[in-house]
C-alpha cells in the first residue's frame, strides 16, 4: 500500500514539473467569454394572432494565446454552443428519456452534452522562410474592413471561421494579404470524389493603405472557385458557379464628417437551374450562365461629442444589383453575391435578406437565408445614437427597403403576381447598450418590420399584412 502511494506521489510530482517546464518554455495567456442571449423571435411571422417563439442561447469560449518562441505563436479557441433546456425525445418529468440537441435538458437524468469543439486553431510563423511575410495556418476568422465581403457574422453563436492559409506582409502604412480558403472539401480522404468536382475554394487578395483622404483605402480581388456549384448536389455533372469579385472601399473622416464609399463588381461562369445554385427564370437547365453583378454603398455621418448626450446621425444607402426576367431569358445572372459577409450588420438586424444574392424568397428557411428572388435590394437608412447617461448608449436605425429590379415588371422572378410597388417594407431597430464594468456588456434590442405588398408578393403568399417583431436581451462577459 505504501509503495503504491509513493508511486502515485512520484507520478504527480513528475507531471507537475513537466507542466511547469512546458509553461516556462511558452508564454501562455488564457482568456475567454460567456455570451448569453434571450430572444423573443417573430422575425418572419407577419400573420396576426400567432405566438412568438422565445428561447435562450449561450456560448462559452476558452482561449489560449501561446508564444512558442520569438518567431512562432499559436491561438486555440474552444467553444460550446447550446440552447437552454435542449430538447428531449418524449421527455416528461421523471423520465429517463434520451435527450436530443445539446443533450442537457432538465428531464435528461444523464447530461450527455457533447457540444464542445474548436472555434479557431491556428499557428503563425513570423518572417516565414526569412521573407518579410507572416504565415498563418489553420482554422481562423477572416475579417476585413467593414465586413461587407468577409466577416464573422457577429450574431450567430458560433460565428464564422475558415480553414485557411494566409500570408500577410506589412510595410509602413501598407498591408498586403493573400488567403487560400478551403470552403468545402468533399470526398477526401475516402476517395469518393477523386476529381474534386464538389470542392469549393476561395482565393483572396487584399491590399490596404492607411492615411489616404483621412482614412484607409482597401482594394479587393476574390476568386470563389466552385467547379460544380454545390457540395450538396449528389448528381454533380461538372456545372460551375465561379465568382470573380473585384472592388475597393474607402472610409475615414474629413472635416469632422465620417464617410464610407465602396464598389464591387462580379463576373464568372455558372450553370442554370442547378441544385443549390443559380435559378435563372426561364433559362434552360444545364445552359451556361454569365454573371454580371455589382454592389455599391455610401455613408456619411457626424458625431457631436461636445454636445449634451453626444448625439450622432448617419445617412446610409446600399445598392445590390438584381436579375430581371430579360436577363434570365438571356442566361445572365445580375444578382450580387455578398460572399462571406457579416450579414447581420447590413440590411437590418432582423435578417430577412441574408441570402439576397440568390433566388430565394424573403425569410426563407426561417429567415436564415431569405432574399428577394434575385431582384436585388436597395437600403435607405438613417442611424442615430446618443448617450442619455454615462455608460449607456441608445441607438435607433430606420430602413426603407426596395428591390433593385421592378417586381411587377419581372413576374418570372417575383412569382407571377404583379404589383406596381418595389417597396419591401420598413424596419425599425432600437438598441440599448450598457457597459456594466470593464468586462461585462449588456445589449437590449427591439425591432419591428412593417410589411408591404411587394414583400408579400415575393414571399409567395407566406407573409400576411401584419408587422413582425423581435426582441432580445444579451450579456457578454469577457475574461
Amino acid at each position: 500500500m505504501k509503495k503504491n502511494l509513493l508511486t502515485a506521489i512520484a507520478v504527480m510530482v513528475t507531471a507537475l514539473f513537466a507542466a511547469t517546464t512546458i509553461a516556462q518554455a511558452s508564454d501562455i495567456k488564457l482568456g475567454g467569454e460567456f455570451w448569453t442571449r434571450y430572444e423573443m423571435n417573430e422575425q418572419t411571422d407577419f400573420n396576426a394572432d400567432t405566438g412568438a417563439d422565445d428561447f435562450v442561447q449561450s456560448r462559452i469560449r476558452l482561449n489560449a494565446d501561446i508564444d512558442v518562441n520569438d518567431s512562432v505563436s499559436a491561438f486555440i479557441s474552444m467553444q460550446s454552443n447550446r440552447t437552454w433546456g435542449g430538447s428531449v425525445t418524449g421527455g416528461v418529468a421523471g423520465s429517463n428519456a434520451t435527450p436530443a440537441g445539446d443533450g442537457n435538458g432538465s428531464f435528461a437524468v444523464n447530461n450527455q452534452d457533447a457540444s464542445v469543439g474548436i472555434n479557431e486553431a491556428y499557428f503563425t510563423i513570423k518572417n516565414f522562410a526569412t521573407l518579410p511575410v507572416d504565415l498563418k495556418v489553420g482554422t481562423q476568422q477572416v475579417i476585413l474592413d467593414g465586413w461587407r465581403l468577409f466577416g464573422n457574422t457577429i450574431w450567430t453563436m458560433g460565428q464564422q471561421t475558415h480553414d485557411a492559409t494566409t500570408l500577410i506582409h506589412k510595410h509602413d502604412n501598407m498591408t498586403a494579404m493573400y488567403s487560400w480558403i478551403i470552403a468545402t472539401e468533399d470526398g477526401a480522404p475516402t476517395g469518393t470524389n477523386v476529381d474534386d468536382k464538389n470542392d469549393i475554394e476561395s482565393h483572396l487578395v487584399w491590399l490596404n493603405y492607411k492615411g489616404l483622404l483621412g482614412g484607409n483605402l482597401s482594394v479587393y480581388y476574390n476568386y470563389l472557385q466552385d467547379g460544380c456549384g454545390s457540395a450538396t448536389n449528389a448528381a454533380c455533372t461538372g456545372g460551375a458557379d465561379d465568382i470573380h469579385t473585384i472592388g475597393f472601399r474607402q472610409a475615414g473622416q474629413l472635416y469632422g464628417i465620417d464617410y464610407r464609399g465602396e464598389y464591387y463588381h462580379q463576373w464568372g461562369d455558372a450553370t442554370a437551374t442547378r441544385a443549390g445554385g443559380i435559378g435563372v427564370g426561364s433559362g434552360t437547365a444545364g445552359a451556361d450562365v454569365d454573371r454580371d453583378a455589382y454592389m455599391f454603398g455610401v455613408r456619411v455621418g457626424k458625431n457631436f461629442n461636445n454636445v449634451t448626450m453626444k448625439p450622432g446621425v448617419t445617412f446610409w444607402y446600399d445598392y445590390y444589383s438584381g436579375t430581371s426576367d430579360s436577363d434570365a431569358r438571356g442566361n445572365e445572372w445580375g444578382s450580387f453575391n455578398t460572399l462571406f459577409d457579416t450579414g447581420h450588420k447590413f440590411l437590418g438586424l432582423m435578417d430577412l435578406f441574408l441570402g439576397v444574392g440568390g433566388n430565394v424568397a424573403p425569410g426563407a428557411t426561417n429567415g436564415s437565408v431569405g432574399g428577394t428572388r434575385g431582384l436585388g435590394i436597395q437600403d435607405y437608412a438613417i442611424k442615430t445614437k446618443l448617450n442619455p447617461i454615462p455608460g449607456w448608449t441608445l441607438k435607433a436605425h430606420y430602413h426603407w427597403f426596395y428591390t433593385a429590379e421592378g417586381i411587377g415588371a419581372n413576374p418570372g422572378a417575383s412569382g407571377g403576381v404583379g404589383t406596381d410597388s418595389n417597396s419591401l417594407g420598413n424596419e425599425l431597430d432600437v438598441i440599448l447598450l450598457h457597459k456594466l464594468n470593464a468586462n461585462t456588456l449588456m445589449n437590449i434590442g427591439w425591432s419591428n418590420y412593417t410589411s408591404s405588398e411587394g414583400l408579400r408578393t415575393l414571399s409567395g403568399g407566406n407573409f400576411g399584412s401584419d408587422s413582425a417583431n423581435w426582441a432580445y436581451v444579451q450579456f457578454q462577459v469577457n475574461f
